[in-house]
């Protein structure tokens, strides 16, 4: 029974891989490996109605007739009010660019992330070039209003935050477009990356107007330069959350197919571009009614966004909507602060609710050690710790079939022609010595759902970015540049299994020392901190099995591999 247990578990580990394997190609953009999908017949793009961002402008009479259910449209194109230009701005954490067409957001830098390809630039998160598009845009519908394809006007003022100052404002302005002219002001607060923006919509004609207000992140369907190449893959791509469907993520391959579907009207929630370990959300205050919408919106271009109604203004009047734009880390304190469930940009998946306590637990060691690095040592401890009893369990149980697999070989060679026979020996065997061939499998499997929810965890974290740990790693989520961590994670593995019992048969035997080299060729790829993590698990499993052994008078031995010609049981 004992090298059935561990078939199961090695099937159960290998098929678990094989999967993993395949979500990493899918992630990284190449077909499927072992589980192609079909192909989706991609539906032709409508020519009207398009979404806002779209290359293309429709007729000012689609875009009054767009209602609120429907994806925004362009504009007729505006008068110019004054040349087209970019204004640059900065805060202590943020550098912005926006273009004067329609007041967009289409660069930002963060300042205190350094990038991951070029360590002497900081992050960008938004961008408009050749290698990237990633737009913050807003505009109105219902009428011939301005939109982010309008021309405005960025007023004089203060374009850098000064030392003393707490926050300062870029003001944008239209030219009148259907008796509305629009007014954008972007307010940057001091260590801040949620930036407010209000919107003026003033009736300078003689007609009440009713317009709506949209508010959409564009983005092209590339994965981020530098993950591409990485072993492991996590998600980009547009994301909505609602008060009825909670967090729901959405594939690039989704929308084009039209097979995205989220939650189209809410009173709550936000819409968001997801990447690793950043994020961009536009955020609305709670109760106010919005419908949210997902488009392709060019080739390769997609968008996510949401529409709400401004009001009834009257000639003369004027209404506001206020809104935020995030754009920064994934720092689930800072997320948690600025709107509910905008923490959940940093996606745990279905592990969520052991991931959350578990980074909780891995702040609260770094605010005490200072070290991320030890800080992943000490968390792998406290979870030893906190489940010793179950791990002495399957040690003990593992120990027992150490000390009786001297019985089991000599019984399977004297009955090798007899295989009933053979099985009835060994259940004989179990029940004398009081021993359950599967004592140390369960223990094991109920303790993985919280190392894959830690695997995860260290992953996510931003804060584990170009973080230095000892000597030679300075950067916790990069690999190893020595492949020192890698190399001692492959031995720990192979003493693990050299402690394991052996098994009966010859060839699960060998099996047991091939699959942890296999295995371990991943972790050469892998961020030193998940290799630290695995390996600080490895040698406190080896010490706490050891020390067991010692204590149930089963002296530890090396149970080498011989892979010689063997001869198979007949």
């Amino acid at each position: 029974m004992n090298d059935i247990r561990r078939t199961i578990l090695w099937v159960i580990f290998g098929f678990s891989l094989v999967l993993l394997w395949d979500k990493w190609q899918v992630h990284s953009g190449k077909k499927a490996t072992f589980f192609p999908a079909p192909a989706v017949a991609t539906a032709p793009a409508p020519e009207t109605g398009k979404a806002p961002g779209d290359a293309s402008v429709p007729s000012a009479a689609a875009a009054a007739t767009a209602g609120a259910g429907e994806v925004p449209g362009g504009a007729a194109a505006a008068p110019e009010a004054a040349p087209r230009q970019n204004v640059t701005i900065s805060t202590d954490v943020l550098r912005l660019t926006f273009d004067s067409q329609g007041g967009t957001l289409r660069h930002a830098e963060l300042l205190k992330y350094a990038d991951s390809v070029h360590k002497d630039k900081p992050v960008v998160l938004f961008d408009e070039s050749v290698h990237r598009v990633y737009l913050g845009q807003s505009g109105l519908i219902g009428g011939g209003f301005p939109t982010h394809k309008t021309t405005m006007t960025a007023l004089p003022g203060a374009r850098e935050l000064k030392d003393g100052e707490d926050q300062m404002e870029l003001r944008f302005e239209s030219p009148d477009m259907g008796g509305v002219k629009l007014v954008k002001i972007w307010t940057l607060k001091r260590g801040a990356y949620d930036i407010g923006v209000r919107h003026e919509v003033v009736n300078t004609g003689t007609a009440a107007v009713s317009p709506q207000l949209y508010l959409q992140l564009v983005r092209d369907g590339n994965k981020p330069e530098g993950e591409q190449s990485t072993m492991y893959s996590t998600f980009t791509g547009p994301a909505v959350y609602t008060d009825e469907k909670k967090y729901q993520k959405v594939e690039f391959k989704d929308i084009e197919s039209g097979k995205a579907s989220v939650e189209k009207s809410s009173s709550g929630g936000y819409v968001a571009m997801v990447q690793h370990y950043f994020a961009s959300a536009w955020l609305l205050a709670e109760g106010i009614q919005r419908d949210n919408f997902l488009r392709k919106v060019d080739n390769n271009l997609y968008a996510v966004g949401m529409i709400t109604p401004v009001g009834t203004i009257e000639p003369g009047q004027s209404k506001s909507v206020e809104a935020r734009l995030f754009a920064g880390p994934q720092i689930e304190k800072r997320l948690e602060s600025l709107a509910p469930g905008l923490e959940l940009v940093k996606d745990y998946g279905w592990l969520t609710i052991l991931a959350k306590p578990l980074y909780w637990l891995l702040d609260k060691l770094h605010g005490f050690l200072g070290n991320w690095g030890w800080s992943i040592v000490a968390l792998v401890l406290l979870l030893k710790i906190a489940f010793y009893w179950l791990n002495a369990k399957a040690y003990s149980s593992m120990a027992k079939m150490k000390a009786i697999n001297p019985r089991i070989m000599e019984m399977r060679e004297r009955l090798k022609d007899k295989p009933q026979q053979m099985q009835q020996e060994m259940m004989r065997i179990y029940r004398e010595e009081k021993v359950n061939p599967m004592g140390g499998c369960l223990p094991i499997i109920i303790q993985i759902p919280v190392f894959i929810a830690l695997y995860w965890v260290l992953l996510s974290s931003v804060e584990i970015r170009n973080a230095p740990w000892i000597g030679w790693i300075t950067d916790l989520s990069a690999k190893d540049p020595l492949f020192i961590l890698p190399v001692l994670m492959t031995l720990s593995s192979l003493l693990q299994t050299a402690l394991n019992p052996a098994p009966p048969d010859p060839m699960q035997a060998k099996m047991m020392w091939i699959m942890p080299l296999v295995f371990s060729v991943m972790f050469f790829f892998f961020p030193a901190g998940l290799v630290l993590y695995w390996l600080t698990n490895n040698i406190l499993s080896i010490a706490q099995q050891w020390i067991i052994n010692t204590r149930m008078g089963v002296p530890p031995q090396f149970n080498l591999p011989k892979f010689g010609k063997s001869t198979p049981a007949k």
